[in-house]
């Protein structure tokens, strides 16, 4: 007898087929969340291998608290804030996020105009993945997943000082690494008319 197996064309099918704690939809979910879910985990892991296991993890917290989702918001987000919470608690484990730095009082906020560039997306993120741990894991959670330092001192167990200071400290790499990238863009491009001029 041929078995039929369950397509789930819509969300909230998917959803109700994780409630009920279907293997086919947990595969489906997998597939289809996945690559957008690793890219989150290794903002936050040193290496893809950490990343990978972080979003295992983090997907199997996905299907055992699916219960919890009250649909009053994105699915996709839901999961992402899972696999930010997994990543995070890892790197706690690991005393990864931890930065032995002096704690400055940081009252006056860094020119925001270094982010409007001519630099390409992908290197931006090579740059913020490059940051040491603590100062990339304060830069992901206030610039890209939108928690202000009350909530990042409490998520990471730190003062607000701290996550201020560690947030300055990896826009003023960041500006440097950003200044230093369209310098080398400037001089290639000079090298490349002058090569061009005497062919």
């Amino acid at each position: 007898m041929l078995r039929l197996i369950p397509f789930f064309t819509t969300e909230t099918q998917l959803i109700a087929a994780l409630r009920r704690g279907e293997s086919r939809a947990h595969k489906v979910a997998y597939e289809r969340f996945s690559g957008r879910m690793l890219a989150v985990c290794m903002r936050y892991c040193a290496n893809r291998d950490d990343a990978e296991e972080v979003m295992i993890d983090g997907f199997m917290r996905v299907f055992e608290k699916i219960s919890q989702f009250r649909e009053d918001g994105s699915f996709e987000g839901w999961i992402r804030r899972i696999m930010v919470t997994e990543s995070l608690m890892f790197l706690r484990k690991n005393k990864q996020w931890r930065q032995e730095i002096p704690i400055d009082d940081v009252t006056v906020e860094p020119d925001y105009a270094w982010a409007d560039t001519a630099i390409h997306e992908n290197d931006l993120l090579r740059m913020v993945n490059q940051l040491p741990d603590g100062y990339r894991t304060v830069f992901n959670l206030y610039a890209i997943e939108g928690y202000n330092h009350a909530e990042i001192a409490e998520l990471l167990g730190i003062s607000e000082g701290t996550s201020k200071s560690q947030l300055s400290r990896a826009r003023a790499i960041l500006q440097a690494n950003i200044a230093k990238a369209e310098q080398e863009q400037q001089t290639n491009g000079q090298a490349t008319k002058l090569r061009k001029k005497s062919s």
